[in-house]
């Protein structure tokens, strides 16, 4: 007898704290809300579930924001999936599976703005969840529906997070709700002063939305946090229009409607005493209007004077939604610190671009450059080599699927191939016909057409893939403005290793000295024991090859086709002309000159990059009519030329 006492003892005591573990009570409390929840009494039946802190609200408030929760008939609640006629589920409370007939079980369908107010409540229990997947989540629905409920459990869960990078952006978006719905003004204020320093298009939105008005109009002016007093007689029409929606002033008649109330009150041939013969005439149209307007039998007829009157007779302004002044005050002063910010950055980010264009300018110009410079040939095949350049990369990926391998190895053999090519081509073509320009221009010209046919036939019309690397996938983002693709990058480095090269080459070989001498003075070079045929062969193989290496560096980014070529010919040949002909400095110049020239007019007009590359021919054709030896001018042969 006294054991069975003290087991009903036991079992009255521990009643409580079993019944505060399980959820199934506290939803059967509020079981027809559940069941058909409206936006706006929802809110009381959240808060009962909130606030019973089991871990298990996390879970039902995912599945019935989801649709996933369905009521037996008796009323109890579960979680279900459904499979035909049968239903997969799961205890809200145990998390016991089992399975019965669909006719015994009603889906709950909250609709949109139910559940809205769902993830609200949900935000608070998966800011502290111990997934970090779920914790991302929950930050993530804030950033994108920020509210003020959200404010206080954000802010509780940013001491106990363990992930630096989402503590780091809790604390931004803490940051965020506290300019827009901290109830202390000073904290606000605190918050928004923080924000002008920080670029990002979400601190530029949530000062926006601080600054948010709405355009009235009233006989006096409001004595509220105005934005602005706006000028009616800006935009009168639109102004009268204002007031007459504000019920402050009566309609405007239209000439139509005007010849409607006149021929609404002919009588005997007659309006307001002037005959019908009369109404050709605008004065006497206005005349009769203004006779029946005295009679009371139209509207009062609203001219330009009358419109004008009332429009100087209202105060038209905007207001701020925000009411408190200090608070936008501090939000102006913000805004205005980030635009200028944004603005230093807008100008480093079109710097980087230019950088970028003319580090690609560069390297497809670098080769023609010397070709040009030392030989005075005009190759109209250049692009075909950059074309060849680019598909043995494509080639080379074929086979070694490994795209960090294949592109180590494409470099060096796109380089020894379209050497080998501009060394036949010099043999085969060029070598006859130095000092004859013309010729040499239609017999290049002929062979970037078969070039570009033979490409055709090979690897066909459509674009061919030349994948980068994982490691030059994506951006180096500095923040929203300023960010530059590694691609773009590895062009520029690229870039700069062949300066550092060629330079090296001309200024510390045989063949760089060579190469000077036959530049400056081909006879003395001769007299001294130098072979010009022999220079200008390897001159002109050293250029397409690097041609070809150009071609590798730009098909990682551009499309290969067999006409890629033909998007750079134009550019490499205003590089290599505004720079100074078969200079390197001069070239590097020249690429910087139309890289930054272009990328400031497809700023001005960013909607048409062919009116910028337009544009920039013609300043190139006027920029060497003032000087026609380029940025810097070459001594020597190719001066002479």
């Amino acid at each position: 007898m006294r054991s069975a006492l003290i087991a009903l003892i036991f079992m009255i005591c521990s009643t409580p704290a079993a019944f505060a573990q399980t959820l199934q009570p506290v939803l059967q409390t509020h079981a027809a809300e559940i069941a058909k929840p409206s936006r706006g009494s929802v809110s009381e039946t959240l808060d009962a579930i909130a606030a019973s802190g089991l871990p298990q609200v996390t879970a039902f408030l995912e599945q019935w924001s989801e649709k996933n929760v369905w009521q037996r008939t008796d009323g109890v609640f579960f979680i279900g999936t459904e499979t035909d006629d049968t239903l997969s589920l799961i205890d809200v409370d145990t998390q016991a599976s089992s399975t019965a007939p669909k006719s015994e079980f009603k889906q709950l369908k909250p609709n949109g703005g139910v559940r809205r107010l769902i993830g609200t409540t949900l935000v608070q229990f998966q800011l502290t969840d111990p997934d970090l997947r779920r914790r991302e989540i929950a930050v993530a629905s804030i950033a994108r529906r920020p509210e003020a409920a959200q404010l206080a459990p954000l802010l509780a869960s940013i001491d106990p997070e363990v992930d630096p990078a989402l503590k780091a952006r809790k604390v931004q978006l803490a940051n965020f709700l506290s300019a827009r719905f901290a109830q202390d003004t000073n904290v606000r204020i605190a918050a928004i002063n923080s924000l002008s320093t920080d670029t990002s298009v979400e601190a530029r939105a949530v000062l926006n939305q601080i600054l948010t008005s709405t355009s009235g109009v009233s006989t006096q002016q409001p004595d509220s946090n105005i934005s602005a007093i706006l000028d009616p007689m800006a935009a009168p029409d639109a102004s009268y229009a204002q007031l007459v929606a504000a019920d402050l002033a009566p309609s405007k008649q239209t000439p139509s409607d005007i010849r409607k109330a006149l021929e609404a009150n002919i009588i005997d041939g007659r309006i307001a005493g002037f005959p019908l013969a009369q109404m050709n005439d605008p004065e006497r149209r206005e005349a009769a209007y203004a006779g029946l307007v005295a009679d009371g039998s139209v509207p009062f007829l609203i001219t330009q004077t009358v419109r004008d009157a009332a429009l100087n007779d209202h105060v038209f302004y905007t207001l701020y939604q925000e009411p408190n002044v200090d608070i936008t005050t501090a939000a102006q002063t913000a805004l205005r610190s980030v635009d200028s910010r944004v603005a230093a950055a807008q100008v480093v980010d079109l710097t980087l671009d230019a950088l970028s264009l003319a580090s690609i300018f560069f390297l497809a110009a670098i080769g023609l450059a010397i070709t040009f410079g030392v030989m005075g040939v005009i190759n109209m095949a250049h692009g075909e080599f950059i074309m060849m350049g680019a598909y043995t990369g494509y080639v080379v990926q074929l086979f070694v699927p490994n795209y960090t391998v294949s592109l180590v190895i494409a470099l060096p053999l796109a380089f020894a191939i379209t050497f080998a090519a501009g060394v036949v081509m010099e043999r085969l073509v060029i070598r006859r016909l130095y000092h004859r320009p013309l010729e040499t221009l239609l017999a290049t010209f002929g062979i970037s057409i078969a070039l570009q046919q033979l490409a055709k036939n090979i690897f066909g019309t459509q674009a061919r893939p030349l994948t980068s690397p994982d490691w030059l996938a994506g951006a180096w983002v500095f923040n929203d403005v300023i960010q530059i693709s590694f691609i773009r990058i590895a062009i520029f480095v690229l870039a700069l290793m062949f300066l550092g090269l060629i330079i090296y080459i001309l200024k510390r070989t045989r063949l760089g000295l060579e190469v000077r001498a036959v530049t400056q003075n081909p006879g003395m070079a001769s007299s001294m024991g130098i072979n010009p045929d022999r220079i200008n062969m390897m001159t002109f193989g050293l250029g397409s090859g690097i041609a070809g290496i150009a071609g590798v560096a730009i098909g990682l980014y551009a499309k290969v086709t067999s006409e890629m070529g033909s998007d750079y010919i134009v550019q490499s040949f205003m590089t290599v002309v505004v720079g100074g002909v078969g200079n390197v400095w001069g070239t590097l110049a020249g690429a910087a000159m139309i890289g930054f020239g272009q990328k400031g007019i497809e700023w001005l007009n960013p909607s048409n990059t062919l009116a910028a590359q337009t544009y920039m021919i013609l300043f190139v054709i006027l920029f060497i009519q003032f000087r026609p030896k380029g940025i810097v001018a070459l001594k020597g042969r190719a001066a002479g030329d």
